[in-house]
């Protein structure tokens, strides 16, 4: 076969501008991006135990449920992070050939087991499940060059108006919030007059609930009606409670005296932050921090493409003095690996056609393999 392109060197330099064009061709549509999935999937759990401290929601919540989860399908390790705040994350890994569907599935179905054996209160808050792959693809900052607004109204402008439009993208599996997150009533209890009263927390917490809920009132003139009845009102009674103020009228409790003892007694009301857990900085200013993670077996770069262009798309309605950044882009070392292969790809395909462009004969292979240094391995083939 050596000896048959040797000595026809038209030939093989037919052959080769073939192979270049058909390369050319096919190097358009190649998925350079797509590979096969290397990082086992994951199945994260989370739910919240209000009030309890870590080791709390390690014995009463993250046990039950690590007790069940230990006989899954396909599980290759779990770890569960009890923190002191009350929240749990328990991350079950998988292994990387299982479909993470059916594991999703299967880890609920474990939960549900063990969910006798967790407290109301975790039980009534829920417990989320979460496909993920563990690490951040994307970090961004949300931020006001000119301090303008601060951390909490970026942090509740995010929740409403970017972290659902970032779901919406096709391979986002979450969004989270690494710095203060939306607004919510604080109610900032003062325990010396709850002892002078005889009161406790959850004497506050049961009246807030029984108080702040939703009241359906009905209709008047509904049907069946008196003769002459022609007209049906629908009655409007107050709803949840907005203002601070509302929140301090509720009442805890009824002296015999015909006295009240109300929430704004024994507390301190005002509207702010979820939680002050986690605070975010960008470039030293303060600033809301959100990380973007891409579901199992989902194309990197279409997902992190996808999340910069909508990114790009809300700023046009952001208001004035906020911005943003990716302070955090991991797809960066697959883009810069894809462009190198590509400029190896290009050169290669310039020395064929600058080898090609030589006057070949019959004559003169001799001298260009001499040239080339290949006679010793063309040797072998005669």
């Amino acid at each position: 076969m050596s000896r048959f392109f040797v000595g026809r060197p038209i030939v093989a330099m037919v052959i080769a501008i073939l192979m270049v064009i058909v390369g050319g061709v096919a190097m358009i549509g190649l998925p350079v991006s797509q590979y096969p999935n290397i990082v086992p999937p994951q199945i994260q759990v989370r739910t919240n135990y209000t009030g309890a401290d870590a080791v709390t929601v390690e014995q009463s919540v993250a046990t039950p449920i690590e007790q069940q989860m230990s006989s899954v399908k396909d599980m290759l390790y779990m770890q569960s992070t009890n923190a002191n705040d009350g929240t749990l994350l328990l991350q079950v890994t998988f292994d990387v050939d299982s479909n993470i569907d059916i594991d999703q599935v299967n880890t609920q179905n474990k939960v549900a087991q063990a969910q006798p054996f967790l407290p109301a209160d975790v039980s009534s808050y829920g417990l989320t499940f979460q496909q993920s792959t563990g690490l951040p693809m994307l970090g961004i900052s949300l931020f006001s060059p000119n301090g303008s607004f601060n951390t909490l109204f970026l942090g509740n402008y995010a929740t409403i108006n970017i972290v659902d439009e970032l779901y919406r993208i096709p391979g986002v599996g979450q969004v989270t919030n690494f710095g203060t997150s939306e607004y919510a009533m604080r109610i900032w209890v003062k325990p010396d007059k709850l002892a002078k009263l005889g009161l406790t927390v959850g004497d506050l917490a049961a009246a807030i609930q029984a108080q702040n809920n939703v009241n359906p009132a009905g209709r008047l003139g509904a049907a069946p009606t008196p003769k002459g009845q022609q007209f049906t009102y629908t009655v409007r009674a107050q709803g949840r409670l907005l203002k601070a103020e509302e929140f301090g009228n509720i009442v805890v409790r009824l002296n015999p005296d015909g006295s009240t003892v109300r929430l704004s007694d024994v507390s301190r009301i005002e509207l702010g932050a979820l939680d002050y857990n986690q605070i975010g900085r960008y470039n030293g200013k303060p600033s809301l921090v959100f990380g973007v993670f891409q579901t199992p077996g989902s194309n990197a770069l279409a997902v992190a493409n996808g999340v910069k262009a909508k990114m790009a798309e809300l700023k046009k309605r952001f208001p004035a003095d906020v911005e943003y950044a990716i302070s955090l882009d991991t797809t960066l070392a697959v883009t810069e690996g894809i462009r190198e292969i590509l400029i190896t790809l290009l050169e290669i395909k310039a020395s064929v056609i600058a080898t090609l462009d030589q006057d070949f004969d019959a004559e003169s292979v001799p001298t260009f393999c001499e040239d080339l240094g290949v006679v010793p391995y063309l040797q072998e083939f005669f």
